[in-house]
């Protein structure tokens, strides 16, 4: 932004919570560039683990139960959000998540200040009314898409091009580095995920949702080659579909779920290849992103924005819900030399060097804001 701009420019920032997960990242290093160059980088939520992070990140968190989904509790929270604007002397307005998105938006309007929101998801609409919910996200004064998929999405709903701004998500490669992650820190994980030393890991970084795709990589490993491979889900949520289907195949010793972690950088050190099988297009995948930041072999499914983000020399892309596929990648994977290994690890990274930084988004994020405030 401009020099002597952002010391008076207060950028409001909506989401659900601060729990985890890409949205909230994004939202906290966003915060952390407003901060940096000079304005008041504004966020509210109904909180969660992630406020000390935004925090620390030069952020102000404002409490605000923005999770309802009822019409008269999002009404009411635009009035909230209204007093908020007027109170702080916001300048600008961000929504990141829908339900949210309705408050921000009629606030900013009744306020007359510019509303920008980031398409995150993939939103279904085959319920009635679901697509006039979902509408608010295309209403912004700029509407920022997380990939390529997403803009295309955008397009077909008739956003014009002229408010659609490109904006990838980024990795801290500073964070997720072969280089910042200790010893100490890995065998710390190693021991409490109770890995044998020297067995081959398969990774699955995410939520414990059906459609991430675990159950389908069970299936996969049961038929892979690599029959000493350990299989680790890192993630939160409930696993018990996916103790149930390792039961089905025999592959309970081989697996291990470890639960929401803190050092995922370190966790990923541990994965000889990280594997990211949805089994609906992911609107980004900032996982498999961070996956290749830590130079490990990836295997994704070929659709959503990991299309755009494995490319070739950096990892797998295979046909979405094949198990059959997927093992064969998992084996051509773990097959793979040293020398072979370094190649893909080398390329992944300056991969992401050069298209995913957490420092590009900010600076283009920070351009979209200039733009209607300048």
């Amino acid at each position: 932004m401009r020099a002597g701009m952002l010391p008076v420019t207060t950028i409001l920032q909506v989401l659900p919570a601060l729990e985890s997960g890409g949205v909230e990242r994004g939202t906290v290093e966003i915060a952390q560039a407003v901060a940096a160059s000079g304005g008041v980088a504004l966020v509210a939520s109904a909180g969660g683990r992630m406020v000390p992070q935004l925090e620390r990140a030069g952020g102000r968190h404002v409490s605000m139960a923005l999770m309802t989904k009822d019409p008269v509790n999002i009404l009411y929270n635009s009035f909230a959000l209204g007093r908020l604007i007027r109170r702080e002397r916001v300048s600008l307005v961000h929504a990141r998540s829908r339900a949210p998105a309705w408050s921000a938006y009629w606030a900013a309007r009744r306020a007359g200040v510019p509303f920008v929101t980031t398409w995150h998801g993939v939103y279904d609409a085959r319920l009635p009314g679901k697509g006039l919910y979902n509408s608010v996200m295309g209403r912004g004064e700029r509407v920022i898409a997380i990939s390529q998929y997403v803009a295309d999405r955008l397009r077909a709903l008739r956003v014009p091009d002229s408010r659609i701004r490109l904006i990838p998500r980024g990795v801290d490669t500073a964070l997720f580095s072969p280089d910042a992650v200790t010893g100490d820190r890995v065998h710390r994980l190693s021991q409490a995920w109770r890995l044998p030393p020297g067995v081959p890991v398969v990774m699955l970084p995410g939520r414990l949702t059906t459609w991430k795709g675990g159950e389908l990589l069970l299936d996969a490993m049961a038929r892979a080659s690599a029959r000493d491979a350990f299989c680790v889900f890192v993630g939160a949520g409930d696993g018990e579909r996916v103790l149930r289907r390792a039961r089905k195949l025999g592959l309970t010793e081989r697996i291990r779920l470890a639960g929401q972690c803190d050092d995922m950088p370190a966790a990923m050190m541990l994965a000889d290849v990280v594997v990211c099988p949805s089994l609906k297009p992911e609107p980004f995948g900032r996982t498999v992103v961070e996956a290749q930041a830590m130079g490990r072999m990836v295997i994704a499914a070929d659709h959503g924005g990991a299309a755009e983000t494995v490319v070739p020399g950096t990892g797998w892309r295979v046909p979405p819900n094949e198990s059959g596929a997927l093992a064969a990648a998992i084996d051509a994977a773990l097959g793979l030399s040293e020398e072979e290994r370094a190649n893909v690890a080398a390329a992944a990274r300056a991969h992401v060097q050069a298209h995913y930084t957490m420092q590009a988004m900010q600076r283009a994020t920070l351009a979209v804001y200039e733009e209607l405030l300048g």
